[in-house]
């Protein structure tokens, strides 16, 4: 067996931080998550001091379906309102292409939604795998008060990503806080188009 063309790469990732010292990570403040949160005089309010969101640190292999693509999410502590600072979510634009996040440490949340309208959040923690199926849009929410939610991916590196629907439609459901605890509600700015 030839090794000529083993392209193997080694990155290190820091298991509680999430952070890689080998990558630069991509960064989403505030101001790039106009339009995510429902409560625009919060989220206006919460603009001048424009904070960090999350960050995502993702190998850059070529995007061809033998290749895995794989990473670090950090979603840091905060809300909007009573709503969760959060990823602002994606399909794949290979809509079949399933994702694997598995919890290196705080809580939070996975919301996933389909076109047909299925949605599901499953509970993240210290150890926790959650499988996303294809078809279903995800975001990442940090539902700990103090802590940064931080999970490894992993997809089929050709899948791409579809950001705008998200931010045109939105999700369904939304994860705030009610009474001190995570409460799944219904969106009043979803449109269904």
């Amino acid at each position: 067996m030839s090794m000529e063309n083993l392209q193997s790469l080694s990155i290190p990732f820091d298991l509680k931080s999430g952070l890689s010292s080998a990558r630069t990570s991509t960064t989403r403040l505030l101001s790039q998550m106009r339009g995510m949160y429902h409560d625009t005089a919060a989220y206006d309010a919460l603009l001048s001091e424009d904070p960090l969101v999350y960050e995502f640190y993702e190998l850059g292999l070529p995007e061809t379906s033998g290749n895995i693509a794989f990473g670090t999410s950090i979603v840091k502590p905060g809300k909007v309102g009573d709503e969760y600072f959060m990823t602002k979510g994606h399909f794949h634009t290979i809509l079949d292409t399933g994702e694997v996040y598995y919890c290196l440490s705080g809580k939070g949340m996975m919301l996933m939604e389909n076109p047909e309208g299925d949605w599901e959040v499953q509970e993240l923690s210290p150890g926790v795998a959650v499988y996303v199926p294809g078809r279903y849009a995800h975001r990442s929410i940090n539902t700990g008060s103090d802590e940064a939610l931080v999970t490894f991916f992993a997809f089929r590196a050709d899948a791409g990503h579809d950001y705008g629907t998200i931010e045109t439609k939105g999700y369904r459901k939304l994860v705030v806080e009610r009474d001190g605890k995570p409460e799944v509600v219904d969106n009043p700015k979803w449109t269904q188009q």
